[in-house]
């Protein structure tokens, strides 16, 4: 016979206050789109820090209204909800030789071109051309070569620091 602390609660109904908190929680970091917003309409940059700092405080306001208004259990479902879709995301454990193998070169060629840039800028100037979006490239396969490598290379990689007597 179950206790009733052990009991299964039902899922808290979809109501009001489970929208309205939705609502203010898309909000609170909805805001942070008024800054490049004020930026690309050439606002002076004192009221963009200005800006800034007023949504940093307005974003924990509204966080913790948003908690307040969706109480204990719907706050639980929006945390099961969040996080439930981020658990596709985490890498696999074990990979295969030949996704290891790319992940590693995609691992690598961001990280040696950044260290051998300024050597070959020095050497042959105007031979690399100078494009920002090369830069994000680079920076975007290096995060990605972590999805590929899988979460056993997170392993590995923590495991050259820890010594082990």
């Amino acid at each position: 016979m179950p206790s009733p602390d052990n009991t299964p609660q039902p899922a808290p109904s979809m109501g009001w206050r489970f929208k309205c908190g939705i609502g203010m929680f898309i909000l609170a970091f909805a805001l942070w789109f008024l800054i490049p917003l004020a930026a690309a309409l050439d606002v002076p940059g004192s009221r963009i820090a200005a800006l800034t700092g007023t949504i940093f405080i307005a974003n924990k306001v509204l966080l913790l209204t948003c908690v307040a208004v969706m109480g204990k259990e719907g706050f639980q479902q929006l945390k099961a909800i969040v996080f439930g879709h981020a658990k596709r995301l985490a890498p696999v454990q074990k990979v295969g030789p030949v996704r290891h193998a790319i992940g590693l070169v995609m691992f690598f060629i961001p990280i040696l071109t950044s260290m051998l840039e300024p050597y070959i800028d020095e050497m042959w100037p105007g031979l690399r051309p100078d494009k920002w979006q090369f830069q994000v490239l680079g920076d975007i396969m290096l995060i990605a070569s972590f999805f590929v490598l899988g979460g056993d290379f997170w392993s590995k990689l923590r495991a050259l620091f820890v010594r082990s007597v």
